[in-house]
């Protein structure tokens, strides 16, 4: 896990713009947005892909919806809506291979490609 970038993020090895954090997960603006509000709620835990998490994880994936629900909250979009997605391995979109949560809004948001 040594090079992967949101596990340095975690750790503070790499500064983001952080929105919150706790014990178990953290949370910060997306570098490259795609909508107003794109945030991603990582855990410190480094679990690659969602295909990974195990039912040991069940804490942390409820914890971090619970996250995301607040960060809506707190950034105004909660009202209004906003999208939550995990994209999983490179054909779902994922690029960087530690698990995380995206929360996107801000705008008015169509229906996901493909759907």
């Amino acid at each position: 896990m040594d090079s992967c970038l949101f596990c340095k993020i975690a750790s503070h090895e790499l500064q983001s713009n952080v929105v919150t954090e706790d014990d178990s997960v953290i949370a910060f603006h997306d570098i490259h947005p795609q909508a107003p509000v794109h945030v991603l709620i990582c855990p410190k835990k480094h679990i690659p892909t969602l295909n990974d998490v195990t039912a040991d994880d069940a804490p942390v994936l409820a914890h971090m919806f619970d996250v995301a629900k607040k960060i809506a909250e707190q950034l105004g979009i909660a009202q209004k809506g906003y999208r939550t997605a995990f994209n999983v391995n490179a054909d779902g979109g994922q690029v960087v291979f530690h698990l995380h949560l995206h929360v996107i809004g801000g705008r008015k948001l169509g229906p996901p490609a493909g759907l």
